[in-house]
Order: C-alpha cells, then structure tokens, then sequence
C-alpha cells in the first residue's frame, strides 16, 4: 500500500497539468472570440481618451498628462499585438481536421491558446486603466509663457523713447519707472512696446506681467490678472479673503524676478494691498507704470532748497503717526513750490479734515477705535475732549468735573460714583489709545494731535464743537457759534469779545487763558441753554457781567485761577448750580452774600484763597451739597453749617488737619456731626 501512494500522487500531477495545457487548446475557438471582442472594447475607449485629449489641447490650451500618454502608447502597440494574435488563430483553426474536432499540430494550438490568454488579461488590464481616465482631466495646463505677445500700432518716432525706458530697465539701480502724459500722445502703445521687447531680446526675468488697470482701479481685478500670470489655482484662491490673495501673490513674487507693466493708472495704487512689494524682491524686479497724473509719483525733495525744511515742520504736524504720514507724503509729492508746502502746513494746523488724504484716508480708519466705544457715553466723552487745545495736557478732575457739569454721568446717586465712573471711562479711553497720558503724571492725559483732529472732524457734524484760538472775536465771526452746541475760545490772542453773540443752542462755553478782563454786559444774554461755563486761568478777569444771572440751566461754574474779587448778586438765579469751583482766585472774604444761592450745589471747591475768611454771612441749607474740598485757604475759619446743613446728602469735607482744628462752629454738637465727615488731605 505504501508504494501505491506516491504512483497515484504522480499521475494526479500529470493529469493536472495535461489538463490546464489542454484547455488551451480545446478553448482556442472561444478565447479568440473573446479577444476580438475586449479588442474592439479597447478601440474604442481609446478613442474616446484620443479624442478628449485633442479637445482639451487644442481648445484650453493644455498639454496630455504623461500617463495618458504612456497608455495610448500601450495601447496602440496591443492593438497591433492583437491583430497578429488574432490571425495567427484563425490560420490554426482552418488546420482542424475531421471537421474541425481535432488539431492537426497540438503544440502549435497550445501556444497560440496560451497566447490568447495572456492578451485577454492585458487588454482587460488597459481597459479598466483607461476607464479611469473618465472622471478626470487627461491633460494638465500648460505654463502661462513669461511674456504674452500684445497687438501694437504702428508708431513713428516712438523707438527713442521705447530705448530710453529699457535703458531704465537694465539700469540695477532703477526699481519703480513712472511715465507721465496727456491721453492720446501713445503712453499705452509705448508700454506694449515695451512689453513686446522681451519676446525679442535676451533678459534675465523670469516673468512680464501686462495690466490695464483704469479709472476705477479696481485692486480685486489687478489680483486677478497677476494670480493668473503667476498660474495660482483656482480652488487655492476662491478660498482666500481679500488679504490672504495678497499674501499668496507676494508669495509667489518673491521667487521671481518680475517685471508688472502697469497701464493707465489714475490714482495712487496701494501695491502691498495687491501683494507687490519691491522692498522684498532684492532681485532686480522692476515696476513700469504710466499715468495722466503727476501726482501718482514725483520726488521733489530737491526741486527747491526751502523744502526739506519745510518737510520736516510737515511731519511734525504728523506727530509720528504712519498713517498720517502716509497720507501726507502722497499728497505732496508732486508740489515743487515752497508756497504750496507752507499752505499745506497752514491747513493742518487749522483745518485738517480738509487736506487731501486726512478727511477720507486718514480719519475713517482711525474711527474704527471710535465706532468700536461699547456707548454712547463712551463716544460722547471722548468727543468732549477736542474742546482742549492740541498739545494740552488736560487733569483728569477737571474733565471730570466738566463731564458731571454736562450730565453725561447723571446716572448716580453721589459725586464720588460719579467720579468713579468718570475714572472708569477715561481709562477705558485709554485702553483704546483714543487718549494718552499725560506728560506730567498720572493725573493728567491727554490727545494725539491727529487723534484730536479726527474727534473734531467727528464733532463737527455729531456735535458741532467749535474751538477758536483766534483773536478775531468779532460780532461777524461769531456767526458761526450759532449753531454750535459747544464752543471753545482759549489762548491770549483773544482781548475781547462780540457784545450779543446769538447762542441759542450752547450747551458748553470754555474760556481759558485769555487776557480779558470782563465780558460784555449782555455776553451771556442770548445763552439761555448753558449747562457749564468754564472761565479758569483768565488771569486779568476781574468781574462778571450782571447778565450772568440769564444762565438759569447752568449746573457747572468754574472761576478757579481768576482774579475774581466777588461774584455778581445775579448769581442767585443760577439755582441749578452744582459745581462751583474758585480754586486760586484773587476773590474777597466771602464768596456770596445771600442765603438763597445753590439748592443744587453738590460740589464746592475752593485752593488757593488766601483772602477767603468765610463762605456766605450765617448758614445754608445746600440740600444737595456731596464735598467740600478746601486746600490753603489759611483764614476761611468758617463753614455755612448748621446742624440740619447737607443732613442727608454730604459724604466728604476734604482739608487738613491744622485747617480743621481751627474751624469755628455753631455749637459743638454741629462740630461733632460734621466731624465723621472729615477727610484729612
């Protein structure tokens, strides 16, 4: 039995393999019916594929992928492997004798079966290849060409001028060249010219890029003429915002040398917004632009030796601010006349919303800081600010003061919050860089000049804020306070000022630093809506007009570093006065005479009164009185106080300690209630 197993195991071997061999031959017939079949599928996919790629190449400009390329050849040399199969079959077929049943030559029908086999597995093989090319391109696009020829008109006496500007061109040191002129004298034929030149001679760039930019300059189409030059793909760029399509031409520029010939440019072209920027192509690139405007480019830092000068009291104006900066230097870098520098210089001081570039450049942007203020009182404090002068540094009490005199804080219920909430805001301007601060401390801040100047550009339509440091305070010029809500006369030009000025709607009047030495007699007549009137460091002020006493809305009134002897009996109609302020005023012995002044005061500060001995004759009520701030007033040895005084409002009498011991009181009971109010400064 064990010499039986190893014979059966050899037969079954040589039977397994006569078998497969003879499948070949006996499947000759139908295997070359098959093959013709896959042979005729294989055709015509391949000439579905041919026929895509000659539409795509001829059409779109495009060139057949190198696999698409490697199958047709496959193809084609199986097509050609086939047919020879396919005949040599048929031969041995009509071979067949006793009626076709039986092969004349075994060996001869083995190989061509087998042969069938093979070229059965390849064309299917090529067929599902080929089938995969249907969903995709079977070409690619082909490199834009670094210079796209342009048609040109025929020229006469142009050839110089195209020699001059490629002189420019291959001079190393030229990076940006400007052509300037006229419509219709040949600048746009000139550049095509141009253009055509570097399909003509060698050069060393690797790109030209054309682009007809026009009136409108519209900076998303420019982007789409240079992406498409520099080939960045379509998904690539429908997925970027306006700076991120920047950012991937820079990108792209950066590793070429490049040559943009820009056409027709009215206006200055912001080229970093675009994504050009020359400054990061050390390579020799080179921008080429022609325009009807001077004023798109010139230098003229040498056209006249005054200029530098003037240029550097420009810039001053800036108070280093880029923007500003910007905006300036391109709206004068064509004017050569020192007068039209000193005229600039004039508007910036005195007009500046109005000079080229601030208005609708400069101002906008910087109002986003403005517009981003989470309220209306935010916006409105920092509106209020531009009634100081540029260059002042302005204390914080004060501001805040004015502000609790304006009744932007009108929501609380004592001074101290509402100081608090003036501390708040002032540093919530800050925060957002629309105030600085000061030079001299902490308790000072104060306005960027540009920053400043947007403010009054802003106030000059939201709240009409007019400041005036002329000395021209004539009835004629104070035509332009009539509308005006706040209005703001500082410095020593002013002497005088128009005897019935028409004020019906303001609400604030600041004058500061003059040298007047009273006011009209019917100044205040006409000022029926005056909330807070300023008249702080007038140092030559003496006396206040009868006719401050029409002021029956004032609520905030400020004499402090006056000369002020005494204060008019009129004051007594000012019943919704809550702020008064004498700080280091000349002043008399007393402020006041009468008992019938303030039912609204909440807020008495006095500094500096040497002369001052007491308040008022007797005492007062002052239901609304919050503080009391007395500092070196050495001989005010009385307070208006009784024991009911301020009974439910008073929260602080700030002195020092000497100034308190030496008060003299009603009765000491009144002393010991206004005692746990004391503040030592």
């Amino acid at each position: 039995m064990d010499c039986v197993s190893p014979i059966l195991d050899i037969f079954t071997r040589l039977w397994d393999c006569s078998a497969a061999k003879s499948s070949y031959i006996r499947h000759l017939e139908d295997n070359l019916k098959s093959l013709s079949e896959k042979k005729s599928q294989i055709e015509d996919l391949n000439e579905d594929i041919k026929r895509r790629v000659e539409t795509e190449e001829h059409q779109q400009q495009r060139k057949r992928k190198k696999v698409v390329e490697g199958w047709l050849n496959a193809v084609e040399s199986e097509i050609k492997e086939v047919d020879g199969i396919l005949q040599k079959g048929c031969q041995e077929i009509e071979k067949k004798c006793l009626g076709g049943c039986c092969t004349r030559n075994c060996y001869a029908s083995y190989k061509i079966g087998k042969t069938e086999t093979e070229e059965i597995s390849k064309v299917t093989l090529l067929r599902l290849e080929g089938q995969d090319f249907e969903s995709v391109y079977v070409t690619h696009k082909l490199p834009r060409p670094p210079v796209d020829g342009m048609a040109t008109e025929k020229t006469v006496g142009a050839d110089s001028k195209l020699d001059e500007v490629w002189g420019c061109i291959e001079d190393q040191s030229e990076q940006t060249i400007g052509l300037y002129g006229m419509g219709g004298v040949g600048k746009t034929t000139l550049l095509k010219k141009l253009n055509n030149k570097f399909l003509d001679v060698n050069h060393c760039f690797d790109l030209v890029i054309f682009v007809a930019v026009s009136k409108e300059g519209n900076l998303e189409k420019i982007q789409e003429v240079i992406r498409k030059k520099l080939d960045i793909s379509d998904y690539i760029w429908n997925m970027k915002g306006e700076y991120d399509r920047a950012v991937e031409i820079l990108i792209s520029l950066r590793r070429k040398k490049f040559v943009l010939l820009l056409d027709d440019v009215w206006e200055r072209l912001d080229l970093s917004k675009i994504g050009v920027s020359l400054s990061d192509c050390q390579n020799g690139s080179k921008i080429v632009f022609i325009t009807r405007s001077e004023e798109v480019g010139e230098d003229v830092f040498n056209s006249h030796p005054e200029i530098p000068t003037l240029v550097q009291a420009v810039v001053g104006e800036c108070k280093g601010l880029p923007l500003a900066l910007i905006a300036i230097a391109r709206a004068m870098s064509s004017r050569r006349s020192p007068r039209e520098w000193q005229y600039a210089i004039d508007e910036l001081r005195t007009n500046p919303s109005r000079f080229a570039g601030m208005g609708n450049l400069v101002f906008p942007i910087l109002r986003f800081s403005y517009d981003s203020l989470t309220d209306d009182t935010l916006k409105t404090c920092f509106l209020y600010c531009s009634l100081f002068p540029e260059e002042i540094n302005i204390r914080k009490g004060e501001l805040i003061d004015l502000w609790i005199g304006e009744g932007f804080l009108s929501d609380f219920r004592s001074i101290t919050t509402a100081r608090n909430q003036g501390e708040y805001i002032i540093g919530s301007l800050k925060l957002t860089c629309l105030l600085e601060t000061g030079e001299y401390s902490e308790n000072f801040v104060k306005m960027h000049d540009v920053v400043r100047d947007m403010a009054l550009w802003l106030a000059s339509n939201e709240s009409k804020i007019l400041v005036q440091r002329s000395s021209d305070c004539t009835n004629k010029s104070a035509d332009s306070w009539r509308e005006a809500f706040r209005l703001s006369l500082w410095g020593s030009s002013i002497e005088s000022l128009p005897e019935t000025p028409s004020c019906p709607h303001l609400q604030t009047l600041l004058v500061r630093f003059t040298v007047l030495e009273t006011f009209p007699h019917r100044f205040f007549e006409s000022m029926g809506a005056l909330k807070v009137l300023d008249l702080s460091y007038n140092l030559d002020l003496t006396q206040l007009p009868a006719g401050i006493g029409a002021l029956i809305n004032l609520r905030y009134l400020n004499l402090s570093n006056t000369s002020t002897e005494e204060l008019p009996s009129e004051i007594m109609y000012l019943k919704n006065l809550k702020i008064l302020l004498l700080d280091e005023s000349a002043g008399s012995s007393e402020v006041a005479e009468s008992h019938n002044y303030f039912a609204y005061l909440m807020v008495i500060d006095l500094d500096s009164l040497p002369s001052l001995k007491r308040i008022c004759h007797g005492t007062m009520p002052f239901p609304s009185l919050q503080n009391v701030s007395v500092t070196n007033c050495p001989n005010l040895r009385e307070l208006p106080f009784n024991f009911d005084s301020a009974k439910n409002s008073l929260v602080s009498i700030r002195g020092s300690a000497e100034w308190w011991e030496q008060l003299q009181w009603e009765d000491e009971a009144t002393k010991h209630v206004f005692a746990a109010k004391f503040r030592e400064l």
